[in-house]
């Protein structure tokens, strides 16, 4: 697509953010998978839910600016999504491994925060208020996302696997 105004940027950068949301589509039910603690677990799939919205959201933001909703390839998601894809391919303990998929799935995340920040800043920017609503939205979602990842890591995720590696140690030293 050739970019020849800001509003093209917008419709560019809403493109790039629809491959995203579907990679995870296909992405997020293997991590919550591979998860071990079953809050996790809940909060893939809780967020799964909401991907689904969000895809709906990209397509109402597409219609709104009379475009067809195409998606262009993320190469950044496809990276994270590799990376997640790797972390599940080792061979971790499962505390370790829901430690990484927090990681994992914060990356996402903050990269999501980072795009949906900027479209709805772009958006309303070009005074077009309903697309900067709609990107406003998944942006609160996003960031709840990672709030409550922050806190299962901190709730008890982290503290698991910290307890683990010691007591591991402690049987390599006795």
């Amino acid at each position: 697509m050739a970019i020849k105004s800001v509003q093209d940027f917008l419709l560019n950068e809403l493109r790039d953010t629809l491959s995203a949301e579907k990679q995870l589509l296909k992405a997020i039910p293997k991590m919550a998978k591979a998860a071990t603690d079953p809050q996790l677990q809940d909060a893939f799939m809780t967020h799964l839910e909401e991907t689904k919205g969000q895809v709906e959201r990209l397509e109402k933001a597409f219609a709104e600016l009379g475009a067809a909703p195409r998606a262009k390839t993320c190469e950044a998601m496809k990276g994270l999504v590799e990376e997640a894809q790797e972390l599940i391919d080792e061979d971790l303990p499962p505390e370790f491994l829901d430690v990484g998929l927090i990681i994992a799935a914060q990356k996402v995340e903050h990269y999501e925060i980072a795009a949906y920040g900027s479209l709805t800043t772009l958006a309303k920017s070009l005074d077009l208020r309903p697309v900067g609503l709609l990107m406003g939205e998944t942006l609160n979602e996003e960031l709840n996302a990672d709030k409550l990842l922050t806190k299962l890591a901190v709730g008890g995720i982290n503290r698991k696997a910290i307890e683990m590696a010691g007591a591991e140690e402690e049987e390599e030293v006795g």
